[in-house]
C-alpha cells in the first residue's frame, strides 16, 4: 500500500504522511531506551511512508533529538521534521518548568538544530503555554526563526481556543498537536471548530490512548515488563476501578475490530484518521512490529455504520479518569 498525504493548514500548508511516528518513547518514559531500536523502527517508518517525525527537545532529555538526528542522516529530504520547545529541562532530567520567554525561544531553536544535525526544522511546536508570558511575544519569536530561515512552519500544543486566536494573528499556525483519540474527545467542544475556522491542521498525540486502545495493557501492572510511566498516579486511566472501567470498553472495541478484520488499535486509528483530511495523527512506538500494526489502519475503511457502531461502543462520556493527573500545564 502507498500511505496517503495531508496537508496541515491552509495559510502555511505542510504536506505530510498521513500517519506520523511519534519518537518520545525510544528515549524515555515508556521503560527502557533504545537507541538502536528506535533508529532501525525510524528506518522502517520511512521506507512504509511514515516521514512525519515528531520529537522535542524535553525527551530524553535531549537525547531523542539526538536519536531522530542520527536516523534521518542521509535522508533528510524524506523526512517532514516537528520538534518543540518550552518544556525547560536540565541535563539530569530536572523539570525547570514552561518557557516560552522570547529569548529561550531562540537559544532553543539553535540547540535543536544543533542536536537534529539539520539547517531547518519543518514544523516547531510551542510544546505548553507558558502562561507568565503573552503569546504574542512567543509567537513573534518563533515567527523571527522563519524569517531567519532555521524554522518552516509554526504549531501549537494544548493552547486554548483563545491562545489559537491569538497566536495565529501574529503568525499563521500550521498545526496544533493536542491529545485527541476515542478516549479524549475534549477537543470536539470548542477547539476543532476554532482551528477549522482558522485553517489550522490537527495532530492528535495519543492517538491511541498511551496504548490502553490497543487491547495489550491488563490491569497487572507487571505485565509490562519493565518501568512504564503510565502506571503513575499521574495517569488516573490506568489506576484501579478506573483501569478496570476503561478495559471494558476496549474490549467492545475489540469485538467491533474483530468483525472488521483489523487490531483494535486499528480500529481506533481508523477512527483519528476518519475525522478530517485535516488530521495526521502521530501514534508512538519504538518497535518495528507496532509501527507496521499502525500502518496497517490507514487500509481499514470505515462506514458511517462503524463510526456509529463505535459511538456507541465507546460513548464520549464513558472514559473514566482524568488524561493527566495534573492538568494545570494544560491551558484552558
Amino acid at each position: 500500500m502507498t500511505l496517503e498525504t495531508r496537508t496541515l493548514g491552509t495559510a502555511s500548508p505542510l504536506t505530510v504522511s498521513a500517519l506520523g511516528l511519534g519518537c518520545m518513547g525510544m528515549s524515555e518514559f515508556y521503560g527502557t531506551p533504545d537507541e538502536a531500536g528506535g533508529i532501525a523502527t525510524i528506518h522502517r517508518a520511512l521506507d512504509l511512508g511514515v516521514t512525519f517525525l515528531d520529537t522535542a527537545d524535553m525527551y530524553g532529555p535531549f537525547t531523542n533529538e539526538q536519536l531522530v538526528g542520527k536516523a534521518i542522516a542521509g535522508r533528510r529530504d524524506e523526512v517532514q521534521l516537528a520538534t518543540k520547545f518550552g518544556n525547560e529541562r536540565l541535563p539530569d532530567g530536572t523539570r525547570v518548568g514552561i518557557n516560552g520567554r522570547p529569548e529561550y525561544v531562540r537559544a532553543a531553536c539553535d540547540a535543536s538544530l544543533q542536536r537534529l544535525g539539520v539547517d531547518v526544522i519543518d514544523l516547531y511546536y510551542q510544546h505548553r503555554v507558558d502562561k507568565s508570558v503573552p503569546i504574542e511575544e512567543t509567537v513573534g519569536a518563533m515567527a523571527e526563526l522563519v524569517q531567519a530561515g532555521k524554522v518552516r512552519h509554526l504549531g501549537l500544543s494544548e493552547a486554548s481556543a483563545a491562545n489559537i486566536r491569538k497566536a495565529h494573528a501574529v503568525h499563521p499556525i500550521t498545526a496544533l498537536q493536542s491529545e485527541y483519540s476515542l478516549f479524549t474527545r475534549d477537543l470536539e467542544d470548542e477547539i476543532l471548530t476554532v482551528i477549522r475556522e482558522l485553517g489550522i491542521g490537527l495532530v492528535p498525540y495519543s492517538p491511541l490512548g498511551r496504548g490502553l486502545l490497543t487491547g495489550t495493557i491488563t490491569t497487572d501492572a507487571g505485565a509490562d515488563g519493565e518501568a512504564d510511566f503510565r502506571r503513575s498516579d499521574y495517569f488516573p486511566r490506568f489506576q484501579g476501578d478506573a483501569l478496570s472501567a476503561n478495559l471494558r470498553l476496549v474490549d467492545a472495541i475489540g469485538k467491533l475490530a474483530s468483525e472488521k478484520g483489523c487490531t483494535p488499535g486499528q480500529l481506533a486509528l481508523a477512527w483519528v484518521l476518519a475525522q478530517g483530511s485535516d488530521v495526521a495523527p502521530i501514534p508512538g512506538t519504538k518497535r518495528v512490529k507496532y509501527l507496521e500494526e499502525n500502518v496497517g489502519a490507514a487500509a481499514v475503511v470505515l462506514t458511517a455504520e462503524d463510526l456509529a457502531a463505535l459511538e456507541a461502543a465507546v460513548p464520549r462520556d464513558a472514559v473514566q479518569g482524568a488524561r493527566y493527573g495534573d492538568m494545570s500545564h494544560i491551558d484552558e
